[in-house]
């Protein structure tokens, strides 16, 4: 069995490290997944720092947010690396989170995103000694006024992290970090390394986080287009097909969603929520058969897929066939028992044992 067999991880942003076509290629050798975003069939999600370029800091906020509280894994790029086996872990690294938090007296939160951008040598417990130091440094920058992502902008630009522990570090306000180099204030902006060309690779991710962007915006008709410039350049891509193919639902474009769903089913046959959504969007047209079909093999896919089995109840409800309704919101409330919709479900059951008696009875 290899090193990362029945793993797949989730990209979040785009990596810096390397381009995503070699990262997909080693994950694949080490018999693992690596996809755009997170889907319901991510192990582990891994947060690509060139976020950092793209998005403000209540964007980041959001978006990590929500990565956390997924229950997953959630990977800087260096731990997506020590994953691979590409990067070594910190030698005498023998610190927990909670005393180098205690320790420096930075807040949690601002810590525990730092992490996700590598502001420190370990990406995650044990941390070493240095990482105190940089702690420390960071708590102070906070405490003069400046933001987390700022800091996390700076240490990137910056090169080696390590040798932040020894520099004297200091804000102006709440977007620039500076570091005292004898009598003078150096801005930790890059200025002195050559830059690097973009690549063709770069532009993609460009090009998929400004999908993105459009499609949280509710400007579907144009993130469809960015998704299907993404297509074009990566025909692999099943995320951005399931993007694209829920753009277009949602503009109206019934028919080549469908298409598009297939589409990102050809190229991930256990891509289950393309099966879920497909199946939603044949309901919405009437075609029962063909939407129970594909909401059973989501359900197959994914045995805890709450929301596939209450479509079903509904489906089977609507059909007229309550027995078959009922089946599947008892198997809806084995995994949803508090929610508004478990009170629907058990409504359901209650209404469908009323109506299965009387026709009993008669």
């Amino acid at each position: 069995m290899t090193a990362l067999s029945g793993r797949i991880f989730g990209l979040v942003g785009a990596l810096a490290a390397f381009p995503r076509r070699l990262a997909v290629r080693e994950v694949a050798r080490q018999g693992g997944e690596l996809q755009h975003g997170v889907t319901r069939r991510t192990s582990d999600v891994v947060i690509g720092r060139m976020l950092l370029a793209k998005l403000a800091e209540a964007q980041l906020e959001a978006r990590l947010t929500v990565a956390l509280a997924s229950g997953r894994p959630v990977l800087s790029e260096n731990g997506f690396l020590r994953a691979l086996g590409l990067l070594d872990r910190v030698e005498g690294a023998e610190m927990t989170r909670q005393s180098l938090v205690e320790q420096s007296r930075i807040a949690p939160r601002a810590f525990d995103f730092l992490s996700l951008f590598d502001a420190f040598e370990g990406d995650s417990e044990p941390y070493a000694f240095r990482d105190l130091i940089l702690a420390r440094k960071y708590a102070a920058l906070l405490a003069g006024g400046a933001t987390w992502s700022a800091i996390a902008r700076s240490v990137q630009r910056s090169g080696a992290v390590a040798s932040l522990s020894a520099l004297s570090l200091h804000a102006d306000g709440k977007d620039t970090i500076y570091a005292r180099l004898g009598a003078d204030l150096a801005e930790l902006d890059g200025q002195r390394l050559l830059p690097l060309g973009r690549t063709a690779d770069a532009e993609l991710e460009d090009m998929f986080v400004l999908a993105e962007e459009a499609e949280e915006g509710g400007s579907y008709a144009e993130a469809a287009a960015l998704y299907g410039r993404c297509l074009a350049a990566d025909p692999s891509d099943s995320v951005a097909a399931f993007n694209r193919a829920n753009c277009l639902r949602a503009a109206g474009n019934s028919q080549e969603a469908m298409q598009t769903y297939l589409r990102a089913i050809k190229l991930d046959p256990k891509f289950v929520e393309a099966w879920f959504n497909l199946g939603g969007l044949f309901a919405a047209e009437g075609k029962v058969h063909t939407a129970r079909r594909h909401l059973k093999k989501a359900v197959a896919l994914d045995p805890t897929y709450a929301d596939a089995m209450f479509n079903l109840a509904n489906l089977e409800y609507e059909a007229g066939d309550l027995a078959e309704a009922r089946r599947w919101w008892s198997h809806y409330l084995e995994l949803d028992g508090t929610s508004e919709w478990a009170k629907t479900a058990a409504k359901g059951i209650q209404y469908a044992d009323l109506h299965l008696r009387e026709r009993t009875a008669s």
